[in-house]
């Protein structure tokens, strides 16, 4: 005899089902079918059109299978999305650069060309953002279906701080006196000295930056504080202070790196003073490591790789304020 829709239906839903359950449901379900049935044959239906209607309206049989085993059809339901969304963006913002980064520096290190520190550094970034993404959204769909313990409950107690305002006094403040302290140690370095050897003072920087890149440095200060004097003036970060913002980080960027890598930033007397004192093994050190490059090429490296940072959070800094200022002010 051949099956009816009823059994095939009923045979569909109950086979994905655990073994105590499956016969408990298919009588449930028969039970449930043939009254929905009995009820559209008295209102005049025929008998199979009122079997497919009932069974239309059942739906899928694997959706009904899985509302009866308590089985979630979402990857990542309610319960865990915003805690696996919060965690994913720290995760994304935080661990791709850090290791583009990282990668990058040990490649500078080791002397490698500047087009295969980009392209290993990229490769090596895109990977680690699928790896975080799958394996973190792989967790939190496995606390989906083991159950696990619940998400903890929010409170009024987890609201974020209030945003300090960018254009405040403290910020302004902030801002000229770190400026003005950079422009004090360049001073102070260069005729008081933060190093003195034998009675003699030894500036840290190149005597050779004197006039003309001490005079690029200030401008770059200078630039600044007036950037923070216009921000602190009208209140808000605009497009404009943004842009001129990023202009002077990427201007102190390009010419720091530029006088390290050709050795006119730090004084070499500095330099031999360093090898002298520290002896055979310090100098055996430098002309050991980094490929040739030595133990100085690996401080250039770090201090270049530092600049960057400082200077690629200043520029994204800028526009981020600038951002949450023009969106304060559609709100």
């Amino acid at each position: 005899m051949a099956a009816t829709l009823t059994d095939r239906y009923i045979d569909a839903t109950v086979r994905t089902l655990r073994p105590h359950l499956q016969e408990d449901v298919r009588e449930e379900l028969a039970t449930s079918i043939a009254d929905a049935v009995e009820a559209r044959l008295e209102q005049g239906e025929s008998a199979d059109d009122a079997e497919r209607a009932v069974l239309n309206a059942l739906g899928d049989p694997g959706v009904l299978a899985a509302g009866y085993a308590d089985r979630p059809l979402h990857l990542i339901g309610p319960r865990y999305f915003m805690t696996w969304w919060r965690l994913l963006k720290l995760l994304l913002w935080i661990v791709p650069l850090s290791v583009m980064a990282a990668v990058a520096l040990g490649l500078s290190i080791s002397n490698a060309p500047g087009g295969q520190i980009i392209g290993t550094a990229v490769g090596v970034g895109i990977s680690v953002v699928v790896h975080v993404c799958f394996w973190v959204t792989l967790v939190f769909a496995l606390l989906e279906r083991v159950g696990g313990d619940p998400a903890p409950t929010w409170t009024v107690d987890q609201l974020p701080e209030a945003r300090e305002d960018s254009a405040s006094v403290s910020h302004l403040v902030g801002s000229l006196v770190f400026l003005g302290a950079s422009i004090a140690a360049v001073l102070w370095d260069r005729f008081r000295g933060f190093v003195v050897l034998d009675g003699e003072i030894v500036p840290v920087l190149h005597p050779g930056l004197w006039p003309v890149w001490m005079l690029v440095f200030l401008g770059i200060v200078l630039g600044e504080a007036a950037v923070a004097v216009a921000v602190f003036r009208k209140r808000r970060w605009s497009a404009a202070t943004a842009s001129a913002n990023t202009v002077l980080a990427v201007a102190f960027a390009a010419v720091s790196l530029w006088l390290i890598s050709t050795g006119q930033l730090i004084n070499p007397e500095i330099i031999a003073a360093i090898v002298l004192h520290g002896g055979s093994d310090f100098h055996y050190a430098d002309l050991q490591s980094a490929n040739e490059g030595g133990i100085f090429r690996i401080l250039a490296v770090l201090l270049g790789a530092a600049i960057i940072a400082v200077c690629a959070w200043d520029g994204f800094d800028g526009w981020r304020q600038a951002w949450r200022a023009r969106g304060r002010m559609r709100g």
